[in-house]
């Protein structure tokens, strides 16, 4: 059963997060594991988490990072699109977020200095009127 969105959503980031993954259409990159980076931005309500400063109440960005770290570094894909939708999955499905905008960059895929990637949004970013 989904999770009621919050009536405030907060935005928890996380930038710059390189994982070793299999990633690429041509044979040479099914062979070698590379350097993806991952941006993120998570919506979720983080006023628990200021009120109690427990990490229970939080969204805890070390278990994000180990989670997508572990999926990307068993996984293989063909498609950044498809590797990023899977993420947004894991992030919506296992970690409550709301809303979900990640950034995934393949530094280097079409050359040196050549990145490329795709940023993708999911989830509703609007907040849901408080009632008094």
């Amino acid at each position: 059963m989904p999770v009621p969105a919050p009536t405030q959503l907060d935005i928890v980031f996380i930038r710059g997060l390189t994982i070793e993954t299999t990633i690429g259409i041509h044979d040479w990159e099914k062979r070698a594991r590379r350097p993806v980076v991952l941006d993120l931005e998570l919506g979720c309500d983080t006023r628990r988490a200021a009120a109690t400063d427990r990490i229970v109440d939080a969204l805890d960005y070390d278990a994000v990072t180990r989670r997508l770290t572990q999926f990307m570094g068993e996984s293989r894909f063909d498609l950044v699109e498809t590797l990023a939708e899977r993420c947004a999955d894991i992030l919506h499905d296992e970690f409550a977020c709301h809303w979900v905008r990640l950034s995934l960059n393949k530094p280097g895929a079409l050359g040196a200095g050549v990145d490329v990637g795709v940023i993708i949004e999911r989830g509703h970013r609007a907040v849901c009127a408080e009632t008094p």
